[in-house]
């Protein structure tokens, strides 16, 4: 039986969409790639929009589960290669964003990619966070509790340890592979990088972008958003509106259009 594609797509793609901007979205820990799929509608025919499924989650469930951010952006990056037959861009939210950057460092020269949006997540040479790691070390409801300063968990999964320990397990997972990620310098990405983050982030403030000039040729462009460390949740449309105007700079011929920008 053929492994089946690490990417999900939407049936909300328009029939002229092939020949726009790939989108490769990457979830954050315990996150569901279908959570991106409605994104699509507010992308419309300029882009199609591709989710990636680790090994182990969804209709990847048959396959082991890896153990390290290294391993993740390795597949990754594999799966991009077959699938970018057309300019793309890569988006990454929290650990998504760790393995988006890991993946473009093993994509770069790749003729296709355009650009890269991490969101809600420090510079790779500050992870792991003290905090992250602290957390990935707990069990059981003193773990969800931990986890629940993140924002994005449900009141009732919190409160509910039963509930927790069945819907959580790839969560705890996630946050071990980001415990153990180990970040080694190397030559900065020549590619546009775009960070997108909530104001209200209890995770990551301004103090935690700046190094993330360090991994890059240009600036880093800095968008921020009203909202904690899921800005986008119920309402994705603050950074719906970042993704539409990266593809627009990216199909623009003119040039150089990257510039700093403080406020959505």
């Amino acid at each position: 039986m053929p492994t089946p594609s690490p990417f999900l797509t939407s049936d909300l793609a328009g029939p002229d969409t092939r020949p726009g901007t790939l989108v490769f979205c990457f979830p954050p820990a315990g996150g569901s790639p279908r959570a991106f799929l409605p994104w699509q509608r507010a992308l419309g025919d300029d882009a199609e929009l591709a989710a990636f499924c680790p090994p182990g989650r969804g209709h990847r469930h048959r396959e082991p589960h890896v153990a390290s951010v290294a391993e993740l952006a390795a597949g990754a990056a594999e799966a991009v290669r077959a699938a970018a037959d057309r300019p793309f861009v890569l988006f990454g939210h929290s650990l998504g964003a760790v393995v988006a950057f890991e993946a473009a460092r093993l994509l770069s020269g790749h003729s296709h990619l355009r650009h890269l949006i991490a969101s809600g997540c420090s510079a790779p040479s500050l992870l792991p966070t003290r905090r992250v790691v602290d957390i990935a070390r707990l069990e059981g409801k003193t773990f969800t509790e931990a986890v629940g300063f993140f924002g994005g968990l449900p009141p009732e999964v919190i409160a509910d340890e039963e509930l927790a320990e069945l819907l959580l397990p790839s969560l705890r997972a996630d946050f071990r592979v980001v415990a153990g990620y180990e970040y080694r310098p190397g030559a900065p990405l020549d590619i546009p990088v775009t960070l997108v983050n909530g104001r209200d982030d209890p995770h990551v403030d301004a103090t935690a972008l700046t190094p993330w000039e360090r991994e890059c040729v240009r600036p880093p462009e800095l968008r921020w958003a009203d909202g904690g460390h899921f800005y986008f949740e119920p309402d994705p449309t603050a950074v719906t509106a970042v993704v539409r105007s990266v593809i627009a700079d990216a199909r623009d011929a003119g040039g150089e259009r990257w510039q700093h920008v403080e406020v959505i």
